[in-house]
């Protein structure tokens, strides 16, 4: 018994080990990109000062309309209406696109939820984290994960949809085994007990091609 606890607690470990690593590659990824766009603001204003010394006035105002347009393409904020729910999804949205995966998010969330929002976010962490994962595996033209969220009448409706490598995954009981190895699997777990706590459902499909999660957690 004390050689099983011992083995579940560096499992644990291992596993924290791991989010810690996750959430600090996030981060620094975000940071990266501010540094980024400090980098072309001062680059931009450089280049208006320009056409303002010379008095190019039609030439600012071209300029202006690209930077307009550029910010409109490039704005890809998620804006749910839950704080909490933005910083998650767009932390891993960030992480997503640093490896070169396409994420489609359609998300609507109520400011107020019946269920903790520390829930939801370990919720969507998790989900993101395996979608992830998988998508590492695909060539870099075939990596997408669609996100969507809404209320279902007096539900809070979770889906996501990632693309495997083409086949089924293997299915222990009713849960699908990890492809992580020995010490993962504890997302799915957490998941799990999370939406049976809040008295939830939870569906997981795979077929050919892609791996559905749908979670729906009441809210009354």
């Amino acid at each position: 018994m004390g050689f099983l606890s011992k083995r579940i607690d560096r499992q644990i470990a291992a596993y924290q080990r791991e989010l810690i690593e996750t959430h600090y590659r996030e981060v620094d990824n975000m940071y990266r990109q501010i540094r980024g766009w400090r980098h072309d603001y001062r680059n931009h204003i450089q280049t208006m000062k320009a056409y303002a010394a010379s008095g190019d006035l039609d030439a600012i105002r071209r300029y202006l309309d690209l930077l307009d347009e550029d910010l409109t393409t490039v704005d890809t904020v998620i804006k749910t209406g839950n704080p909490m729910t933005d910083a998650i999804l767009n932390s891993k949205i960030s992480l997503a696109r640093s490896k070169d995966i396409q994420v489609i998010a359609d998300a609507h969330v109520p400011v107020r939820l019946k269920s903790s929002e520390i829930d939801l976010c370990c919720i969507l962490g998790n989900l993101f984290d395996n979608a992830i994962e998988a998508s590492m595996k695909l060539p870099q033209e075939q990596r997408l994960i669609r996100v969507y969220m809404d209320m279902k009448n007096t539900q809070l409706y979770i889906s996501f949809t990632n693309f495997t490598a083409g086949k089924k995954l293997p299915k222990v009981g009713s849960r699908f085994r990890s492809t992580k190895g020995e010490g993962h699997g504890f997302g799915l777990v957490r998941i799990d007990t999370i939406v049976e706590r809040l008295e939830g459902y939870i569906s997981r499909n795979s077929e050919d091609g892609a791996f559905t999660t749908e979670i729906l957690l009441p809210q009354v």
